[in-house]
């Protein structure tokens, strides 16, 4: 690990490395040693930064967090027509799960449990705040479709997230489906399936 003055960009490093190794290992099975190693650091040295097991992974978390937002949320925040918003929200979701492939995001969606107490709480309260804004928006693109909604906003919305997130599982970036006719094909399948659009 290169390192560096500032303390943020230091800790931003660790949370990339430390994710891999949690997403190879899982967080059961890997030792804040093994983290330590791969950081370029020793053990004393990741405690004094991190502090804890748990905090490192709250901060892997919250990382990730931190680019959801940068990425996605900050670019649809200032869209205004609902359908548009709902789709770079789909568009940038989509990217930030295929593309990007960022560890500190397929952490959040494989150890979310295994963090525990106030530290959870924190995470997923941003989590929240994340559905809530993409709840909003469906809400507003139903108000104005043609035809009654097929299910509520916030059944829709976790509809949406859990399609989007399992795409890690699956989806190859050099397989015969590009990235741009699986946005296409999300967002159809969305506004007409989920909110009764035609």
């Amino acid at each position: 690990m290169a390192h560096t003055r500032d303390p943020k960009r230091q800790l931003r490093e660790i949370c990339s490395i430390a994710a891999r190794v949690f997403y190879d290992k899982g967080y059961d099975g890997a030792s804040m040693q093994d983290i330590a190693g791969a950081v370029g650091l020793t053990k004393a040295g990741l405690y004094h930064h991190v502090g804890s097991k748990d905090r490192l992974l709250f901060e892997i978390m919250n990382y990730g967090m931190d680019i959801l937002d940068e990425t996605v949320l900050s670019k649809a925040r200032g869209i205004s027509e609902p359908r548009e918003r709902l789709r770079r929200l789909i568009a940038g979701h989509i990217d930030l799960i295929v593309r990007t492939r960022n560890r500190e995001i397929t952490v959040i969606l494989h150890e979310n449990r295994s963090l525990k107490g106030p530290l959870r709480s924190k995470i997923n309260a941003r989590k929240l705040e994340y559905i809530r804004f993409l709840e909003s928006t469906i809400a507003e693109v139903q108000t104005s479709a043609s035809s009654p909604p097929a299910i509520t906003p916030r059944l829709a919305a976790f509809a949406l997230l859990g399609m989007i997130n399992w795409l890690y599982q699956w989806y190859k970036l050099d397989g015969k489906v590009t990235e741009e006719e699986l946005v296409q094909a999300y967002t159809r399948f969305f506004l007409r399936g989920f909110l009764g659009e035609t």
